[in-house]
């Protein structure tokens, strides 16, 4: 039997919206239609809270009430995984969002949506693999780049983001991240509020959950955010996952091939250790 074709990443507002990665668009009939289900969705978002990137808070004082001051996996509010996802990170040097030591001969950088379903899958299934093999050993330095577009400006792909970013101020993004994508809901179905984040958040091992509280509010991690949009817009990244590859300090190139970019399919796990293992040599 042949294997499955690999899973056709996110593309986001304006673009193709794949069977793997929303599911839920295969429904729609017609355009009309679609723009009424967005709107709905939307409203209802925005009705929850957590899902605006403007004016107000993204996480109140309400949401971290009941939560351990200090994140731990072993708590009786962690969520799914979270001894799994900090047992992974925890001997590998964090500094914001980038992970693996100074050192590193290789760099790997990696856009991500925290609502996509397809970064969902490489995260759990292939991105330890990477870990363990390339970037524990001081091989590989990951960037990552949570970048925002599914559902347009507003949704909780702006907000939610905001509680990876503030979790890499104390150098626990990794964490944070996995402990999400352990847990993520359907994509654009208002499950990433406050409430979810602080959850989220109280998941991981020493995160102190009142700076957390203040940093996810913060014109700092929208700063960050913004700067990850301005650099995926300048190197012309147009879906989710999208990973890149070199050697430190010199130009990264998608470890896709332009025909695959083009048939809009998601980078695998071969490919990405293929790229890696081709970069290396070249030292």
């Amino acid at each position: 039997m042949a294997p499955a074709p690999p899973p056709v990443r996110s593309k986001g507002v304006g673009g193709v919206r794949p069977r793997q990665a929303s599911p839920r668009a295969l429904a729609i009939a017609g355009g009309v239609a679609a723009l009424v289900v967005i709107a709905i969705v939307l409203g209802v978002v925005l009705s929850r809270g957590g899902g605006t990137s403007g004016g107000g808070s993204v996480v109140s004082s309400s949401d971290i009430s009941g939560l351990p001051p200090t994140g731990s996996a072993t708590s009786s509010v962690a969520l799914a995984g979270a001894a799994d996802a900090n047992a992974l990170f925890a001997k590998i040097p964090q500094l914001g969002l980038v992970l693996g030591k100074k050192t590193a001969p290789v760099e790997m950088e990696m856009f991500i949506d925290v609502q996509c379903p397809i970064c969902q899958a490489f995260e759990v299934n292939d991105l330890s693999t990477i870990v363990k093999q390339e970037i524990q050993n001081g091989k590989v330095q990951l960037h990552l780049q949570p970048w925002a577009f599914l559902g347009g400006q507003g949704s909780q792909s702006f907000s939610g983001r905001l509680g990876l970013i503030a979790a890499s101020f104390q150098n626990k993004g990794y964490e944070y991240a996995k402990v999400l994508y352990d847990n993520q809901g359907t994509e654009e179905s208002g499950w990433l509020t406050g409430k979810e984040m602080a959850a989220i958040a109280a998941s991981v091992n020493g995160l102190e959950m009142h700076k957390w509280l203040v940093d996810v509010n913060s014109s700092a991690a929208k700063s960050i955010a913004s700067d990850v949009d301005k650099l995926a817009n300048a190197v012309k990244v147009n879906g989710t996952p999208t990973i890149l590859v070199g050697r430190t300090g010199s130009q990264l190139h998608n470890v896709e091939s332009a025909q695959e970019i083009a048939l809009n399919r998601a980078p695998t796990l071969q490919e990405t250790l293929h790229t890696i293992g081709a970069a290396l040599k070249q030292g």
